[in-house]
């Protein structure tokens, strides 16, 4: 799991309705007590707009009670079990928010402030492949100049699929220099009036160096495993959405560019 920092940490990985078991153990310093109100662990999951860092928002709060009020000689171990927890969203980070679950154990006390402690873990989703999986075929045109055809042999892909697709030069009366094809992810967040988009170019591949002629055809075969790519996300409890696009973009011997999108659909498929 990839920090704030840009560090990378070990964390327990978890998927949803998975039974999340452990022990906390507190141990006082040599010789000395812990008298406390209480403790107790909960299980969050929060989302933080990175816009109001510092207030989380939690779609998921349960509480276990460990111990009632009294005192702490020496080291004492609590086990807890939360069972078969709906967890429906993925962890995520992004460019404008986080998506997290946590472990908060917290031993309550009069004087010196609470004890607080946080243990994050990750959650991943899976999905059955798509029952329907429809080709995706579109046209990019200028009147008398450009005509092109292009199809996707898929409209849903999963993380480590590959995209197979054509592309076929019907007329072409302009010179056209180079054509690459970007995988887009465009994250979403807020709404109505306050929605804020942000896009990122996460793959750029070079399909063509130099002028096509009509009827010609270019193969199209892009790998998406090396790519750092997540399942799409559609309005994640009213906070955000995630969604990808393919974008073809073809630039003519004058630098102009000319662009045609489509949104394709990820999910995350289970290792067999």
């Amino acid at each position: 799991m990839k920090k704030e920092n840009g560090k990378t940490i070990m964390v327990s990985l978890f998927q949803s309705k998975e039974s999340i078991a452990g022990k906390v153990s507190i141990e006082p310093l040599q010789g000395k007590k812990i008298e406390h109100l209480g403790v107790k662990v909960e299980l969050l999951g929060q989302i933080e707009m990175y816009f109001d860092r510092g207030n989380f928002y939690d779609f998921t709060s349960l509480v276990r009670e460990l111990d009632v009020p009294g005192d702490i000689y020496e080291r004492k171990t609590y086990p807890f079990e939360f069972s078969t927890v709906e967890m429906p969203y993925e962890t995520y980070n992004g460019a404008n928010l986080r998506l997290r679950y946590v472990l908060k154990v917290t031993v309550s006390r009069n004087y010196g402030g609470s004890i607080v402690e946080y243990q994050d873990f990750m959650v991943r989703n899976y999905s059955p492949p798509p029952s329907i999986n429809n080709s995706i075929k579109m046209e990019v045109g200028i009147e008398d100049c450009l005509h092109i055809e292009f199809e996707y042999n898929k409209s849903k892909y999963h993380l480590k699929d590959v995209i197979i697709g054509k592309i076929y030069f019907l007329l072409v009366r302009i010179k056209i220099k180079n054509m690459d094809l970007e995988i887009r992810r465009r994250e979403s967040t807020g709404s109505g009036a306050n929605t804020h988009v942000e896009t990122e170019t996460l793959a750029k591949f070079e399909l063509m160096d130099g002028a096509p002629v009509r009827g010609e055809s270019i193969p199209i075969r892009l790998f998406l495993s090396p790519y750092e790519l997540t399942p799409t996300y559609r309005n994640i409890n009213n906070k955000f959405s995630v969604k990808y696009y393919l974008n073809l973009v073809l630039v003519d011997e004058e630098d102009r560019r000319y662009f045609k999108q489509q949104e394709i659909a990820i999910y995350r498929q289970q290792d067999s």
